[in-house]
C-alpha cells in the first residue's frame, strides 16, 4: 500500500504564500505521475497541477504563473508553491500519486486546509 501524507496548510491573508509537502511512504513502483487537487465547498474536485513523470508539470488555468509543482526523489516528497494566493484559492487541497505499468492504481492523501482571507 501507498500512504500520501500532506501538510503546510493554514490561513494566509489574499497575496500571500503557502508551500504544501506531500511525503509518499509505502510500496512505490512505476511511479506515472503525481498531482495536486482542490475542493472548495460546493463546487466539484479540481485539478491544480499535475506531473507526469518524464514530463513539464501541467497546471489549472486559474493557478497558472502563480502555483509550482516540484518533486524530490531523494526524499520522495512532492510540493506546490503557491504565491499570490487568493480567496477563490480556498479549499482542501488533495495530493494523488499513479503507478503501475499496464494497470494503474492511484492513491490519495487526507488533504490539508486552505484558508485565503481577502
Amino acid at each position: 500500500q501507498v500512504q500520501l501524507v500532506e501538510s503546510g496548510g493554514g490561513l494566509v491573508q489574499a497575496g500571500g504564500s503557502l508551500r504544501l509537502s506531500c511525503a509518499v511512504s509505502g510500496r512505490t513502483f512505476s511511479i506515472y505521475a503525481m498531482a495536486w487537487y482542490r475542493e472548495a465547498p460546493g463546487k466539484q474536485r479540481e485539478l491544480v497541477a499535475e506531473m507526469i513523470w518524464g514530463a513539464e508539470p501541467k497546471y489549472g488555468d486559474s493557478v497558472k504563473g502563480r502555483f509550482t509543482m516540484s518533486r524530490d526523489n531523494a526524499e520522495n516528497t512532492a510540493a506546490l508553491q503557491m504565491n499570490s494566493l487568493e480567496p477563490d484559492d480556498s479549499g482542501v487541497y488533495y495530493c494523488s500519486l499513479t503507478q503501475g505499468l499496464i494497470l494503474k492504481s492511484s492513491y490519495w492523501g487526507q488533504g490539508t486546509q486552505v484558508t485565503v482571507s481577502s
